[in-house]
C-alpha cells in the first residue's frame, strides 16, 4: 500500500496522543468546514469572516498559545500543528488565525494594561471581536524603523496620522494594533503601540483589491487621519521597535509549521493525480522521472516538519531565537513553494485550474514568501548569527 510522507518519516510518533488529537479536530474543521469552499472563495476574492471568526474561535485556534483571558493555553508545538492544517487548506485561512492570534491579541497580551487585556482578548480569543496589526507602510516593509505613522500629544491624548499598508482582516476588524513614531524618545526608541477600536473617527481601512494572491483573505489599507486616542490606548509595557518584531516573530513561527501544510496538499494532490493519470498507457506515477520528483519533494517536506517540530519544542523548553525562526521560515517557505511548482508540472494543465489545489497554494505562496521577512532578510539574521556581522546596511 503507498504510505504518506507523514507515514515515511513516523511523524506522528513526534507527538503526544493530546497533540495529535488536536491537530486531528483542527484537520477535520478543514477538510469539513473550509476545504468545500475555499477554491471558490479563492476565485471569488472573498472569504465570510465574521461567520468563520466565531467558528474557529469555538475551535480554539484563535491565540491557542496564550494563557487566560479565554485563551486556550496550548503548546506551540500544537498551535504549530494548528497552523499547518489550517494553510493545508489555504494560506489565507491560516493567514487570518496567524494575524489574530499571533499579532494582534499576542500584542495585547504581551504589552498592553489589564484593562486592555481585559476589553479585548476574550473577545478575540471567541471571535466575537477581530483584530489586526498596523506596523507595515507603502515605503517601508523591511525597514520598519523608517515609518512615518506619528503619534503627537494633545493634552492629555494622542492625536494620530499616517497610512499602514497590507494589512490582513484591515477593512473587518473591530480593533486595530498600531504602531507609530512619537516624540518620547529620538528615532526607532519612540515607536509605541496604540490599541485603536476601528469605529474611532478618522480610522478607515479600505480594502486592497485585485490580488493574484491570498485572494481568500482580506487585505486593506489603514489610513489614520486625526485619530484622537486616550492616553490609556498606548500599550504601556514596551517601547521602541522590539514589541512589533518580538509580535512578528510569532507570527514566522507559525509560517515555519504552516508552508508545510500547503505543500503536503500539492503533494498529495500530486501522488493521486499521477496514481490515476494514465499516459502511454501506463500511470504517470509509474514513471522513474515522476517517481524521481515525488521522492524529493518527500525528502524535502520531511524534513521540514523535522525541522518545524525541534523549533516548536525549543520554543516549548529553553526558547527558540529570532534566528532559529528564521531558519525555519527560510527554509520551509522556500522548499514549500519549490513543492508546488514541481507538482504543477506533474499535473500539466490540469495544474493551472482551480480543479485542484495546487495553482492556488503556488500564488498563495508566493506571498507567504515575502511577508512577515523576505527570503533575503532571513538570510542576512541567519549570516549575522553565524559571522557576527551585520550585513543589514
Amino acid at each position: 500500500m503507498p504510505q504518506t510522507v507523514d507515514e515515511l518519516f513516523a511523524l506522528d510518533s513526534l507527538y503526544s496522543a493530546d497533540e495529535l488529537e488536536i491537530r486531528n479536530a483542527v484537520r477535520v474543521f478543514g477538510e469539513k468546514r473550509l476545504r468545500p469552499h475555499i477554491a471558490q472563495w479563492f476565485e471569488d476574492a472573498t472569504l465570510p469572516v465574521r461567520e468563520l471568526a466565531a467558528e474557529l474561535g469555538e475551535l480554539g485556534v484563535f491565540g491557542m498559545h496564550l494563557n487566560g483571558y479565554g485563551c486556550p493555553g496550548m503548546s506551540a508545538t500544537v498551535y504549530g500543528l494548528a497552523c499547518l492544517e489550517m494553510e493545508a487548506v489555504d494560506s489565507g485561512l491560516r493567514s487570518f488565525v496567524s494575524v489574530q492570534g499571533s499579532l494582534a491579541m499576542t500584542a495585547i497580551h504581551k504589552f498592553g494594561s489589564e484593562e486592555q487585556k481585559q476589553q479585548w482578548l476574550p473577545e478575540m480569543a471567541a471571535g466575537r471581536a477581530i483584530g489586526c496589526f498596523g506596523l507595515t507602510e507603502p515605503d517601508f516593509g523591511s525597514n520598519p524603523g523608517g515609518m512615518r505613522t506619528n503619534a503627537k500629544r494633545d493634552g492629555d491624548d494622542w492625536v494620530l496620522n499616517g497610512t499602514k499598508m497590507w494589512i490582513t482582516n484591515g477593512s473587518v476588524a473591530d480593533v486595530a494594533v498600531v504602531w507609530a513614531k512619537t516624540d518620547l524618545a529620538p528615532g526607532a526608541g519612540g515607536v509605541r503601540g496604540f490599541v485603536v477600536p476601528t469605529d474611532t473617527p478618522g480610522f478607515s481601512a479600505p480594502e486592497i483589491k485585485h490580488k493574484m494572491s491570498l485572494r481568500a483573505s482580506v487585505t486593506s489599507e489603514l489610513v489614520l487621519e486625526d485619530v484622537r486616542l486616550p492616553a490609556a490606548a498606548m500599550l504601556p509595557e514596551i517601547e521602541g521597535l522590539r514589541g512589533p518584531l518580538s509580535c512578528l516573530n510569532e507570527a514566522r513561527y507559525g509560517i515555519v509549521f504552516g508552508a508545510l501544510g500547503a505543500a503536503r496538499d500539492c503533494l498529495e494532490t500530486a501522488i493521486g493525480y499521477a496514481g490515476d493519470r494514465e499516459v502511454f498507457d501506463k500511470p504517470l506515477g509509474g514513471y522513474q522521472l515522476t517517481q524521481a520528483k515525488i521522492a524529493d519533494m518527500a525528502v524535502e517536506l520531511g524534513k521540514g516538519q523535522l525541522l518545524a517540530t525541534h523549533i516548536g519544542r525549543l520554543k516549548d523548553s529553553a526558547g527558540v531565537r529570532p534566528e532559529q525562526v528564521s531558519l525555519g521560515k527560510l527554509n520551509n517557505v522556500r522548499e514549500a513553494i519549490e513543492i508546488a511548482r514541481t507538482c504543477r508540472t506533474i499535473l500539466g494543465a490540469n495544474g493551472i485550474t482551480l480543479n485542484y489545489p495546487i495553482i492556488r497554494h503556488a500564488n498563495n505562496l508566493e506571498s507567504v514568501l515575502t511577508y512577515e521577512g523576505t527570503s533575503e532578510m532571513h538570510q542576512l539574521m541567519i549570516g549575522k548569527a553565524l559571522t557576527g556581522l551585520d550585513a543589514f546596511r
